[in-house]
C-alpha cells in the first residue's frame, strides 16, 4: 500500500496541471526543453547564432576612418583592397584597430580620390590635391584603370602648359547681303564667326540697294610646336 501511494505521489518540484477529466497534464515546456536537449543542459535564453559577413567595410588610413561596401572595395579583382577585404577569405593580412577597421599606412589626403573612382568610375580631383599624389596611392593600390586615366591628365596639363597661352587669328571679310548667309554658313577648319559690321549701300544694282558688311571671323591658333607658330593651312587660308 506504502509503494502504491508513493506511486500516485508527483514528483517533488513538480506540479503537474489537471487534465482533461482531472488526469495529470503533460509537463512543462522548461522541463520538455529540458529533457530533449543533449544531455539535458537548457540553451541561453535569447542566444543569438553567428553573424553573416557584413558588407560593410571600415578602413583606417593613416588615421582617417573611412566606410565603403565590399562590392566597391571588390571593384578591381586585382587591386590591394580587393584582396584585402575579399568576402570569401582575405588574400593579405592585415592589422585591426579596437573598432575592428583595417589599418592602412597610407596618406588619408589621396585617398578619397581612389575610394570615389571605385564607387562611380570617373576621376575627380580637387583643385588643392597633387595629381602625381593621387597617381602614387594609385600605384599602390593596383589600380590599372586609374593609373591610364591620372596619367593622361598629367599628360594633358604639361601639354597645355607647354603650348603657353592660346592665341587667336582675326580676318575681316567682306561681303553682300545676299552672300552673307553662304559664307557663315560655310566656314570650315576652325574658323567662327565674331562680328558683323554694316558698311551701308555702296552702289545700286538694277532697282535695289546691296548692302554691303564686314564680318569679322576668328580661328584659335594652337598649332604651335617649341614656340614657333605655324602658318595657317591652305584651306583656312583660301
Amino acid at each position: 500500500a506504502a509503494a502504491a501511494a508513493a506511486a500516485e505521489r508527483p514528483p517533488r518540484g513538480r506540479t503537474p496541471s489537471p487534465g482533461p477529466g482531472g488526469a495529470p497534464g503533460p509537463p512543462s515546456p522548461r522541463v520538455a526543453g529540458a529533457v530533449a536537449g543533449t544531455g539535458g543542459a537548457l540553451s541561453p535564453p535569447g542566444a543569438a547564432r553567428p553573424p553573416a559577413a557584413s558588407k560593410w567595410v571600415r578602413l583606417n588610413v593613416g588615421g582617417t576612418y573611412f566606410v565603403s561596401t565590399r562590392q566597391t572595395l571588390c571593384r578591381e579583382p586585382k587591386s590591394f583592397l580587393c584582396r584585402l577585404c575579399c568576402q570569401d577569405g582575405p588574400e593579405l593580412g592585415s592589422d585591426k584597430d579596437e573598432t575592428g577597421a583595417y589599418l592602412i599606412d597610407r596618406d588619408p589626403t589621396y585617398f578619397g580620390p581612389i575610394l570615389n573612382y571605385l564607387r562611380h568610375g570617373k576621376l575627380i580631383i580637387n583643385k588643392e590635391l597633387a595629381e602625381e599624389g593621387v597617381l602614387e596611392e594609385a600605384e599602390f593600390y593596383n589600380i590599372a584603370s586609374l593609373v591610364r586615366l591620372v596619367k593622361e591628365r598629367i599628360r594633358d596639363n604639361e601639354n597645355r602648359t607647354s603650348q603657353g597661352p592660346v592665341k587667336h587669328v582675326y580676318r575681316v571679310l567682306q561681303c553682300q547681303e545676299e552672300e552673307l548667309t553662304q559664307m557663315v554658313s560655310t566656314m570650315s577648319d576652325g574658323w567662327k564667326f565674331e562680328q558683323l559690321i554694316s558698311i551701308g549701300s555702296s552702289y545700286n544694282y538694277g532697282n535695289e540697294d546691296q548692302a554691303e558688311f564686314l564680318c569679322v571671323v576668328s580661328r584659335e591658333l594652337n598649332n604651335s610646336t617649341n614656340g614657333i607658330v605655324k602658318e595657317p593651312s591652305e584651306k583656312a587660308k583660301v
